[in-house]
């Protein structure tokens, strides 16, 4: 069973952007979500929105199929770069 001791802690920053970066590219609405309609960024810093209600990290409407695509992607992606290190040396 996995402990969730990170090899790389400071690893993490890099895997969110890749994994958003991802979900852009396979057309998954994750990120700021808000069931309003509005410009999320401008409303915030204008105060009409309070920012404590947009979820930052939601990806709670994102099916199994689709999330397991991301991961899989992630992991195919992370592979490619070690390999491509490797033949480099």
């Amino acid at each position: 069973m996995a402990r969730g001791n990170k090899v790389v802690p400071e690893s993490k920053k890099a895997l969110d952007v890749l994994k958003y970066e991802i979900a852009a590219e396979l057309g998954l609405p994750v990120g700021k979500q808000m069931s309003l309609n509005a410009d999320t960024e401008f409303a915030t810093e204008l105060g009409a929105i309070p920012s404590s209600s947009i979820k930052e990290d939601y990806w709670g409407h994102i099916s199994s199929r689709d999330a397991g695509a991301v991961g899989g992607t992630i992991t195919k992606r992370l592979i490619q770069r070690a390999e491509e290190v490797l033949f480099s040396l």
